[in-house]
């Protein structure tokens, strides 16, 4: 089985934010799939994916703070500065972390681990909404 969405994520501030299950009640097919992979896309030069902790809050404050620190706005040797700040530095962040993920899928659901959860990574102070293309393949599960 081969299926695809689009999934439209509203705007968010800047942060690294869990999307998990924004993701997966995206995909209603996921709950058929034997074995398979889910593939996500980020259709965006300013904000990334990521995979980590999905249970304490202070984890996500540490990354944006960390990344921020190692790629500060404005940075004075940036030669790309016409649309703002937070541009240029928002696009070495996404490089660095990634516009994809590809994820297991087992027995109807992602076979992350118990403290894992998908985020999307906004870089820009103002990104706007966010497109994501989530590509499923799988094994089928359901009896013939």
């Amino acid at each position: 089985m081969w299926t695809q969405h689009d999934l439209r994520l509203a705007p968010r501030p800047r942060g690294f934010h869990l999307i998990t299950r924004e993701v997966v009640a995206a995909v209603p097919e996921l709950t058929r799939v034997r074995a398979g992979l889910l593939h996500l896309f980020l259709q965006h030069t300013s904000a990334s994916l990521a995979l980590n902790e999905n249970a304490s809050p202070d984890v996500r404050r540490d990354f944006e703070r960390y990344f921020n620190h190692l790629v500060p706005d404005g940075w004075g040797e940036f030669e790309h500065t016409l649309e703002g700040p937070d541009d240029m530095a928002a696009h070495i962040k996404a490089s660095l972390l990634g516009p994809a993920l590809t994820l297991p899928v087992r027995d109807g659901r992602l076979a992350l681990g118990t403290w894992q959860g998908v985020y999307l990574c906004e870089h820009r102070d103002d990104g706007g909404a966010r497109r994501l293309v989530l590509t499923l393949q799988g094994e089928d599960g359901r009896a013939d």
